[in-house]
């Protein structure tokens, strides 16, 4: 496959894969998410690749979902083809990042909000710059329940995942590590070369034991009922996008979520 809306760059044992459409805030298309997959798969065959970073290019790390060209302006789906297309292409992407079997670092800046929140929340660390922050207001402009992958509540504790998806507010860097979702913030010209030197540091560990450590942590997280509970999210968020509250408030909601992007990647 050739790249053309993310990047792939190998730095000796660690890669770096960035969302690469700056001039839409780094939002989700369907082909940037095939791109992601295919690297994903592609660096998990390569033995020579122990870590991989994930981050955007420009500005923001991402602004979510493509809302202006993306699956959710196709009015002709029928709720079976929803569940079955959000299944593969958004709830499935997160998943193989979870399932990634080398450790992974979310590296973010500016916005990250809904769908790229999503991403890079299943990371197995986040490195943010001072600039960054996170937003998930999908319940007030859509009335859906969140994004597909509920992550929120195992990444920053239960009480604070409700106070942020029932207000829809917006999380500082500062805010996030204080919450626990965030590992390090460092300033944004520090950011690159903070992450890559964490990355390395984690490539000198013997890559089968890393592995095996991740994995065990992994299957811990599942034990606690993590894949579960997704999954579990996952039909409640399909149905709440076929209610008819959320058809009344998705066009409205939807407008206003598109003229939210379109600000952010004009300041881009």
């Amino acid at each position: 496959m050739e790249y053309t809306e993310i990047t792939y760059e190998v730095l000796g044992p660690v890669l770096r894969v960035y969302h690469n459409r700056p001039k839409q805030a780094n939002s989700e298309s369907e082909n940037l998410l095939a791109e992601l997959d295919h690297a994903l798969e592609r660096a998990k065959r390569d033995d020579n690749i122990r870590v991989l970073i994930i981050g955007g290019v420009g500005k923001h790390f991402s602004a979510g979902h493509d809302l202006i060209g993306g699956m959710e302006t196709r009015g002709d789906f029928s709720p079976e083809q929803h569940w079955l297309w959000e299944s593969e292409h958004y709830l499935g992407n997160a998943f193989r990042i979870w399932d990634f079997p080398k450790p992974t670092i979310a590296q973010v800046q500016g916005a990250c909000i809904a769908g790229g929140f999503m991403v890079a929340n299943m990371c197995d660390l986040m490195v943010a710059s001072d600039d960054a922050f996170f937003s998930d207001p999908v319940v007030h402009s859509l009335a859906a329940a969140s994004v597909e992958a509920l992550v929120h509540p195992w990444v920053m504790g239960m009480r604070k995942a409700k106070e942020f998806l029932f207000t829809g507010q917006k999380l500082t860097a500062a805010e996030a590590k204080e919450w626990g979702m965030v590992n390090h913030v460092v300033p944004r010209a520090d950011l690159e070369e903070f992450t890559l030197k964490l990355a390395n540091h984690i490539a000198l560990a013997p890559p089968v034991g890393i592995r095996m450590m991740k994995r065990s942590l992994n299957r811990s997280a599942d034990i606690m009922g993590f894949r579960n509970s997704i999954m579990a999210h996952f039909d409640t968020h399909i149905l709440s996008t076929s209610t008819n509250e959320h058809y009344s408030v998705a066009s409205a909601g939807m407008n206003a979520s598109m003229q939210t992007a379109k600000k952010v990647a004009s300041k881009g």
